[in-house]
């Protein structure tokens, strides 16, 4: 029998207040990994840490409210931009905002309770590395449903700390919750090295580096864009969202937009085919957008113009994506499908509207209502067809795999609700993210930034400051063939998930029990 490893009897050694405060500080350096930080290596060590305590308790209570902890101070420090929406209108809103945050990490945290609670059920503690590799499945498991459940939120997954590192090569073959996997896994090896020091621990930590080695080694080169490739021209006109709709702004950000329209282009570039402004520049509604439109058209000369806008559909309110002709005619129309609960609409129907609850965003009376589905727009010419994502809909993987492959994607958003600091930076990584699962190129428009042109490899290729007012002309780059994720989904990696995390409650459950640190 061996000995206890010395972080085993250092984690015995805590007070159960210490274990307490031992978790939340690595939930919170477990989201430093994150943008706007991008410190990876700290996000794995706090998982790993925070991995290491939740296995190390006898009962699941214990457990679960270790890992409760560790996820609230993880979501509290990766999602503190969501307390910005409110300061908008500071005097109406602003009381509210640290209850929407409290709430908002309390409640997702309630996925990793649910995931520590079941590890400590079913192994026992007398399988601690067992338990450990359960633990590592189950987050993921959890993470996945925070994905789907009560709509979805999938902003801020534990693979997301792979954006900002070399290991996003890994996106084309795993998905979202494929780099979850790898980084909760790395973090499971770390712990049980840590606690037991089985051998093949520290191999399964080592695996997904390697892996992600390799497949950067057989990847081929970054390709320039084509010499005859289309160029695409971003507006970002920076409206400071408590003065976007101001009366008197409201003109002053239009010939903003107009006048980054009809710029030459930068050092007698190419003319742009098609110009892009972001969600929400049109100023009027677009049914009573003509003289709008004309100006427009006017200043994008023979370019098209893909801009957001709003529109009534009958008494439905709409946030759109309209699709201009050089002479300023509609010719396709695009309507949000997945909105922001609480921003967008109130979820809860008559009762709130009974009660005047409003979301955040709502600018048109009673909230948005949701478009059909996810659709193409169908440029046409080298442009070919373009995917569509208005702000929200970027953090979604898999809307995108249910219409034909498009050639590109563009999202059109209003980042000016997160802040300055890491909420606009995080965004922008999940279109990154979007980018490489596919092998599809993504254009970026963003109210204040940060608008970008991202690469079928999720390289940024170009990008505009935040909260600067711009133009950014771009040629379009070339997509790559369908990625193994853009041909399989999330499937593979959540039936292997399930299948070792099977496994080792299994073990656990008949194997002959050991002691801690054995």
């Amino acid at each position: 029998m061996t000995q206890p490893t010395l972080a085993a009897r250092r984690v015995a050694a805590l007070s159960p207040r210490q274990r307490l405060g031992v978790a939340a500080g690595c939930g919170g350096m477990a989201a430093l990994g994150l943008a706007p930080f991008d410190l990876w290596p700290l996000g794995w060590a706090g998982l790993a840490g925070l991995v290491l305590l939740v296995a190390v308790p006898a009962t699941p209570p214990r457990a679960a409210l270790l890992a409760w902890v560790g996820a609230t101070a993880y979501f509290a420090v990766a999602l503190h931009w969501i307390v910005e929406p409110f300061f908008v209108d500071a005097p109406r809103h602003g009381w509210m905002a640290p209850f929407a945050l409290v709430l908002l990490a309390g409640g997702l945290a309630l996925f990793w309770l649910l995931a520590g609670w079941l590890a400590a059920r079913l192994v026992p503690v007398t399988r601690p590395v067992l338990r450990i590799v359960a633990l590592a499945g189950l987050l993921v498991l959890a993470e996945a449903a925070r994905a789907t459940i009560f709509t979805g939120f999938p902003w801020a997954h534990p693979g997301h700390i792979l954006i900002g590192s070399p290991l996003l090569a890994l996106a084309p073959l795993a998905g979202p919750h494929g780099l979850t996997l790898v980084v909760v896994g790395i973090a499971a090896g770390i712990a049980a090295a840590l606690l037991s020091r089985p051998v093949w621990a520290i191999g399964l930590a080592a695996a997904p580096v390697l892996g992600a080695v390799i497949v950067l080694t057989l990847a081929p080169a970054d390709e320039a864009p084509a010499p005859d490739a289309p160029v695409v021209r971003l507006i970002q006109p920076n409206a400071p969202q408590h003065l976007k709709w101001r009366s008197d702004m409201v003109p002053v950000f239009f010939e903003r937009g107009l006048d980054l329209t009809a710029a030459a282009p930068v050092e007698g570039g190419p003319v742009p085919d098609l110009i892009v402004w972001p969600e929400t520049a049109l100023p009027v509604l677009l049914e009573r957008s003509d003289a709008a439109r004309a100006r427009i058209s006017e200043a994008g000369g023979a370019a098209q113009v893909l801009l957001g806008g709003q529109r009534f559909e009958g008494f439905r309110a709409r946030n759109t994506a309209a699709l201009l002709t050089p002479r300023g005619l509609i010719r396709q129309v695009y309507d949000k499908h997945h909105l922001v609960p609480f921003g967008e609409y109130m979820p809860g129907g008559v009762l709130a509207e009974a009660l005047d609850l409003r979301g955040l965003a709502e600018i048109m009376g009673g909230g948005y209502s949701p478009g059909p589905g996810p659709e193409v727009i169908d440029i046409g010419g080298p442009l070919g067809r373009a995917f569509p994502m208005i702000c929200y809909e970027a953090i979604f993987p898999g809307y995108i795999r249910q219409v034909p492959r498009p050639d590109w994607m563009v999202h059109l958003t209003n980042d000016a609700w997160f802040g300055a600091f890491s909420g606009p930076y995080q965004h922008l990584a999940i279109a990154r993210l979007r980018a490489a699962e596919q092998g599809l190129p993504v254009l970026r428009a963003a109210n204040t930034g940060v608008s970008a042109v991202i690469d079928a490899r999720g390289h940024v290729r170009a990008s505009l400051p935040l909260n600067e007012a711009g133009f950014l002309d771009a040629a379009l780059p070339a997509a790559l063939p369908p990625t193994i994720y853009a041909r399989t989904g999330d499937l593979p990696v959540l039936v292997l998930v399930l299948l070792a995390t099977g496994a080792a409650v299994l073990a656990g459950r008949h194997l002959r029990p050991l002691r801690p640190g054995a």
